[in-house]
């Protein structure tokens, strides 16, 4: 059975520059069997109504500015699959989450940036879940045990946000290696309570969590974490690190 990932996806220029990150996420796809699809939620598709991408063919959207020419240029081609994304929706409404079907949206880059990584021949269907973070962290796990038990048809779940995610305070001179305290003490936060598997405290995050609202002025992209953690069971850690200071690039699997 697949597991369920959390994925840090860092800056889109991850694609161009995949530090450390790239290699963590290319080993870790070929150490897993081989998806029949994949089923993003995305920090950047943040939504009011629950929607599932029904799209045959996904664009590849470049959702930001001011990066270098050559990133705009990047294509991740992956097909998309209709039956799929009518099936996501029937299990979410049968959950008791109305869904419906967008027919338009692009895959966003949250979802094709890490996806460029592992699966760089992108020949795997990929569905989008958009995100209605005005819900919270337990409405996330909602969609993510809704839709846990395609993991055991070959599905892969991911949640794709940041551990870490405050870009105005982000050091463009730090090393890779370093990490500002504040952010370090969050995610070490974060890491015990999901060893722990301590619910409650997760939930409550944003009070009890050191520098909670520092590291995450919105939570959209720690959101993701929740979907991923609902879906899987057994929390594991890929890859743990830091770029910019204090943009956490964790990688974490549910089995």
């Amino acid at each position: 059975m697949l597991p369920s990932l959390f994925i840090s996806h860092g800056s889109p220029m991850l694609a161009l520059e995949p530090g450390e990150s790239g290699p963590a996420l290319a080993r870790l796809a070929a150490e897993l069997p081989r998806p029949k699809a994949i089923v993003v939620v995305s920090a950047h598709w943040e939504s009011h109504d629950l929607l599932v991408t029904s799209a045959p063919k996904p664009a590849t959207w470049h959702d930001f500015g001011g990066f270098p020419q050559a990133l705009y240029a990047v294509q991740y081609p992956a097909p998309g699959e209709p039956a799929l994304a009518e099936r996501l929706a029937a299990m979410l409404t049968e959950a008791g989450l109305p869904t419906d079907l967008d027919p338009k949206r692009p895959l966003d880059h949250g979802a094709w940036v890490p996806l460029s990584l592992m699966y760089p021949a992108a020949d795997i269907p990929v569905v989008q879940v958009s995100l209605p973070s005005t819900l919270g962290p337990t409405f996330q796990e909602r969609v993510g045990r809704a839709l846990a038990p395609l993991r055991a048809e070959g599905v892969l779940l991911i949640g794709s946000g940041s551990i870490t995610h405050n870009l105005g305070e982000l050091n463009w001179r730090a090393r890779d290696s370093s990490a500002a305290p504040w952010a370090l003490s969050f995610r070490d936060w974060m890491v015990e309570k999901l060893t722990a598997n301590d619910s409650a405290a997760l939930l409550d995050y944003r009070r009890q969590a050191p520098f909670a609202v520092r590291n995450h002025p919105s939570d959209e992209h720690l959101l993701p974490l929740y979907f991923a953690r609902a879906a899987g069971e057994r929390f594991g850690i890929e890859h743990q690190g830091f770029t910019l200071g204090a943009l956490g690039m964790d990688i974490y699997r549910f089995d």
